[in-house]
């Protein structure tokens, strides 16, 4: 077996592991800090919306000798506005020209052919209307409430509240994240963006559903044992996933990082750029959130039950009658510490189970 699954089996098996509740601040003021950094970015840059959102015209010419650099500027000056260029595979040009209306758009075209030396008929002027974006726009936010609205209610049935809250957070989090990131690179927001933050909803919300679904099955009568308290049990649910979220992520971010580093950057594909960019940070925002925000954030609200803070208060108080109980056992008579007193074994502030990761009833015998 290799290092990194023989490190997946021990975490899962509850023999190592990393204390994420009790560390939950720190990761917390992290998600902060970017979080903020993405609204300052949003509030001072804003997004770069495409011509599917502000209207204009798309100009398709055929091959021509002129560089992206040039045709940029003459179609700056020729329109008034600035132009977006992307090189084709055939040697052409496409040229987009935001708010653009049809009377303008017969006269950018004449300039254009003149300035590119190409014939005007051949370049293809399509023009996209201000309010057909709007209607896209107004449709995208309505996708993503109902998706919203779905998720809490499933969540809420099959887990319970505290789980679809901490979700809705968790996906609110890489929401502002990804957009922020646009905000701040620049790039050009279009319905490929908006399915790509469509499509990181799912991801993210699926690597918070197996943690939560190990949670859930670790904390089955969580009340009738005295062994653990919840905010352990949560600790261990996520490290017994840890491996298996992180192989998840890698995997799906693989592909997505030859769309956006290769095909956009190496080979100009600017298009694949709408769509990957926000494939890609929302991935790894997904998977960060599902492992450092979802599930830490369950446990803050779960600490406010009152049958868990019993819960809580009678497992500190069983160890530390053992301890005394440990610690009395190894005093002789002269009242020294025996050289043979027994040890407890604590890892990362909390002691492990003994054994494996068996069924949930045995676990909290």
């Amino acid at each position: 077996m290799s290092r990194f699954g023989n490190l997946g089996a021990r975490l899962y098996r509850g023999e190592v592991g990393y204390d994420f509740i009790g560390k939950r601040r720190i990761w917390y003021g992290v998600s902060i800090l970017i979080t903020i950094t993405a609204i300052v970015g949003l509030a001072v840059s804003g997004l770069n919306m495409g011509i599917e959102f502000k209207g204009g015209a798309v100009f398709t010419t055929p091959k021509t000798s002129v560089t992206v650099a040039e045709a940029e500027d003459i179609a700056t000056e020729a329109s008034g506005h600035q132009a977006i260029v992307q090189k084709l595979g055939n040697g052409g040009l496409r040229i987009q020209i935001t708010e653009v209306d049809t009377a303008k758009s017969d006269q950018i075209k004449e300039l254009l052919a003149k300035d590119l030396s190409v014939q005007q008929e051949k370049i293809a002027a399509d023009l996209v209307g201000p309010s057909w974006g709007e209607q896209i726009a107004n449709k995208a936010w309505t996708g993503l409430g109902v998706f919203m609205v779905l998720v809490v209610i499933y969540l809420a049935i099959a887990f319970e509240w505290r789980m679809a809250i901490a979700a809705l957070v968790a996906l609110i989090h890489d929401l502002t994240i990804t957009v922020g990131v646009y905000a701040l690179v620049g790039f050009e927001v279009t319905p490929g963006t908006v399915i790509g933050l469509l499509t990181i909803l799912g991801y993210s919300l699926y690597d918070t559903v197996v943690v939560f679904d190990s949670l859930k099955e670790s904390t089955v009568d969580v009340t009738k044992q005295t062994r653990w308290t919840y905010g352990e049990i949560a600790n261990r649910s996520i490290n017994a996933t840890l491996v298996r979220s992180i192989n998840t992520t890698v995997v799906a971010l693989l592909p997505v990082a030859g769309l956006l580093f290769i095909g956009g950057g190496v080979l100009g594909a600017g298009m694949l750029n709408d769509i990957s960019l926000s494939l890609f940070v929302g991935l790894a925002a997904g998977a960060y959130s599902s492992i450092f925000i979802a599930t830490p954030f369950v446990a803050d609200l779960k600490a406010r039950d009152p049958q868990i803070k019993a819960l809580k208060k009678r497992v500190l108080a069983k160890r530390a009658a053992a301890a005394a109980k440990d610690e009395s056992a190894g005093l002789p008579d002269d009242g020294f510490p025996s050289r043979t007193a027994p040890a407890v074994a604590v890892v990362g502030q909390r002691q492990q189970p003994p054994g494996g990761r068996g069924r949930t009833s045995e676990r909290h015998r």
